[in-house]
């Protein structure tokens, strides 16, 4: 199977299409889930939440990370997009 950037095309599709149902680990689909919840709801994301996250395995750590990751996306992406700046194509 092709791979581009390490990721398999396959899966490159499925996450495209729909991570809920991709070939993922529970955790992978967990923090997956998190990053689209910072992403279009951050405003529903609260103690309880943050909790769940904890007794699925997520250390404080990983949620750390996983904020700052998506937040600095979202923010790039945020910036890009008000400054009318065009994705490269190939």
């Amino acid at each position: 199977m092709h791979s581009l950037g390490g990721v398999k095309e396959e899966l490159k599709e499925q996450l495209i299409s729909d991570y809920k149902t991709a070939d993922l680990s529970d955790e992978d689909k967990l923090i997956l889930g998190y990053a689209d919840k910072l992403t279009t709801e951050a405003y529903t994301v609260d103690r309880a939440y943050v909790d769940f996250l904890k007794s699925k395995g997520l250390s404080e750590h990983a949620l750390h990370d996983i904020v700052q990751v998506a937040s600095y996306f979202n923010y790039v992406n945020r910036l890009a997009d008000g400054l009318g700046v065009e994705l490269e194509t190939e």
